[in-house]
């Protein structure tokens, strides 16, 4: 059976993800490069993924170096269009490491610094793991998330009105 990619893409369109900007520091520029596809791989020892497609030239300067994941804030929408080469509105600013890790990008929500770890053939991408060297989280914002092809801002409902494990939403006093 053969698929076709273009409605393969699509159906994996609908599952929602977190918008990231993977950034590295090669000769001192930092680069960025737009990624949807990472995931926490271990915590022990500390390892995180992202996918990057083999012909971009973020798969070019990444092997061996470190890199930062930068979680994007529902603000950022302008950076992710930016780093995916879709706007120039946004100017980014970067925070430098100062402890040999790759830069980070000011008012990211979370931003995860890591060491190479491995690469791995991926198809038409490469994996590349990084080891957690440093980490921080904002709490003041929420993500930015990418779903069926168009960026959003995520908005959780309320602690009071929760989904119940029967799939019956129960508000406040109801349970």
């Amino acid at each position: 059976m053969t698929l076709d990619p273009r409605q393969l893409r699509t159906c994996l369109g609908h599952f929602a993800t977190g918008v990231t900007v993977v950034s590295c520091g090669p000769d001192g520029a930092p680069h960025g490069a737009t990624v949807n596809s990472f995931t926490a791989v271990s915590l022990d020892p500390p390892l995180v993924l992202v996918s990057l497609h083999r012909d971009s030239k973020a798969a070019r300067l990444l092997p061996g170096r470190p890199f930062t994941v930068n979680v994007l804030a529902g603000e950022q929408a302008a950076l992710a269009r930016h780093f995916a080469g879709r706007g120039s509105g946004a100017a980014p600013r970067w925070i430098p490491s100062g402890t040999g890790l790759a830069p980070r990008l000011a008012g990211s929500l979370a931003t995860v610094s890591c060491a190479p770890w491995a690469t791995h053939d991926g198809g038409d991408h490469l994996l590349f793991l990084g080891r957690v060297e440093e980490f921080a989280v904002r709490r003041d914002a929420r993500p930015l998330v990418f779903y069926r092809g168009e960026l959003a801002v995520f908005r959780a409902r309320p602690a009071a009105e929760m989904m119940d494990a029967t799939g019956i939403v129960r508000r406040g006093g109801d349970r």
